[in-house]
């Protein structure tokens, strides 16, 4: 570790002081202590700012987050109002206050769940946790204590905690943690280019999908299977978009086996596909919703889970036998949290941004896709204001290039040498640009992408890893 400090960083530097003392989340520990970490400064807008005083286009929005961009001034005064104001409040043993009650009733307003009630957490991941232990709380308070499984699916992104990391689909979130836990079952990814069989069509992809779905829930048994959990669109799995009959296949299944759906919004909600959330733009009509992220544009750490009335009223009536509702947290609608998250919740009414985004999604759609036909691009994809675009060193034979050379972590570094922040996803490239971006700074996304895209053809090339 001495040595690798010495090779990377000055003694006394934020990057030396940070290989000394932190312990980094969804990071190759082993390549960090190699190289070191880029030390952000400053924000403004889409830009962001290291200590060097290198900007960038941040295309990701943080992580999928920042959806009204960097350094809002009137967030800042609502953030800094509400802490004068009372700069905490708790809803443990029937206390409460506006901002969580303001919030639960805008969310209310907003989300395909009829007459629902509003859990307030602080984080994707213990939102989808709360969905798991809600779902067991009800079907206990009903009767049914058998229904306890879970049908996730691989590629899906639903968090980090024991619960939700089961519910996540990738690998390396199960390696060495010992997950998924029991209970929990995952099927296929809807990747129509990755997984369709030769000579399957999209209809007959959906259909063996919904097959190995139905015959999981058979195999369990139906009794016995609580809840399906879904993003509308598949992000950290590598902006994974189904194709178009799958949501309605899946739901037919679900319903005929008494089976929940939990839409998990965590990335979709808010604008992000073209429309308020990404069960309105697949035809989605969840039970229930997890919620988080762009909830505050990250200003402040909060999620939310939204539960219809019929779920609710037999936890009610069970937690009155128990004494208590044993569930919550010390932050659950922080009243400065909530503040924030009404406040940009306002921002995006008043400055028209789900429209703004939707307007401009057919021309980012469009200049994903114009990078179909370059030597190492094998798809271009997305919906709305999120997109990918995937790798390969043969894409007419659907050859990858091997994980271990890290080709896709090798464009997102060249990305950052032209100015522009990306997120690699194994050999994916993922955009998920603040609502608030510009058509011209659009465009400087993907002139500073196709920069970074002929820089790494280069480099595969003179590397022996494709033809020359």
């Amino acid at each position: 570790m001495t040595q690798r400090l010495h090779n990377v960083a000055e003694a006394g530097s934020p990057e030396a002081r940070d290989l000394t003392s932190l312990l980094h989340p969804n990071t190759n520990l082993l390549a960090h202590e190699r190289t070191g970490p880029m030390v952000m400064e400053s924000a403004r807008g889409v830009t962001v700012r290291d200590r060097h005083g290198r900007e960038y286009i941040e295309a990701m929005g943080g992580l999928w987050c920042t959806s009204l961009g960097y350094g809002d001034e009137e967030v800042a005064e609502a953030a800094a109002a509400s802490i004068r104001r009372m700069s905490y409040g708790h809803l443990f043993g029937s206390k409460s206050h506006e901002p969580a009650i303001a919030l639960a009733e805008q969310l209310k307003a907003m989300v395909p769940v009829e007459d629902g009630r509003v859990f307030f957490g602080c984080s994707g991941s213990d939102a989808n946790d709360t969905q798991i232990k809600l779902v067991r709380y009800y079907f206990n308070a009903i009767g049914k204590p058998a229904k306890k499984k879970f049908i996730s699916r691989w590629k899906g992104y639903h968090g980090v905690t024991v619960a939700s990391g089961s519910l996540t689909g990738l690998p390396p979130f199960h390696t060495h943690f010992d997950l998924p836990m029991e209970g929990v079952h995952h099927v296929g990814a809807p990747h129509y280019r990755r997984f369709a069989e030769e000579g399957e069509s999209e209809t007959a992809f959906v259909d063996r999908l919904g097959e190995e779905l139905e015959q999981t829930i058979l195999r369990e048994g139906p009794d016995t299977v609580a809840a399906f959990i879904a993003e509308p669109v598949q992000g950290a799995g590598g902006v994974i978009v189904p194709p178009a009959t799958y949501f309605a296949r899946v739901q037919a299944i679900l319903a005929k086996y008494e089976v929940l759906f939990i839409a998990d919004e965590v990335i979709t909600g808010f604008g992000r596909t073209g429309q308020p959330f990404g069960c309105d733009t697949f035809g989605i009509v969840p039970t229930t919703m997890s919620l988080a992220k762009a909830l505050s544009s990250a200003y402040l750490p909060i999620s939310a889970v939204v539960v219809p009335a019929w779920m609710v009223e037999p936890i009610v009536e069970a937690s009155g036998d128990v004494g208590v509702f044993g569930h919550g947290f010390t932050y659950s609608g922080h009243p400065v949290c909530a503040d924030v998250a009404l406040k940009v919740l306002e921002i995006y009414e008043r400055r028209n941004l789900f429209a703004h985004a939707a307007s401009l999604a057919e021309g980012f759609q469009a200049r994903l896709r114009s990078f179909e036909g370059h030597p190492i691009v094998a798809e271009a994809r997305g919906v709305g204001l999120i997109g990918a675009i995937e790798l390969e060193a043969e894409p007419a034979n659907k050859l990858p290039f091997d994980p271990k050379v890290g080709i896709g972590a090798y464009c997102a570094k060249r990305c950052e040498a032209h100015g522009l922040i990306v997120r690699p996803l194994g050999d994916s490239l993922a955009f998920c640009p603040p609502l608030v971006i510009t058509e011209t700074e659009l465009e400087q996304v993907f002139e500073r992408f196709a920069l970074a895209l002929d820089d790494t053809l280069a480099h595969v090339r003179s590397e022996g890893l494709v033809a020359a």
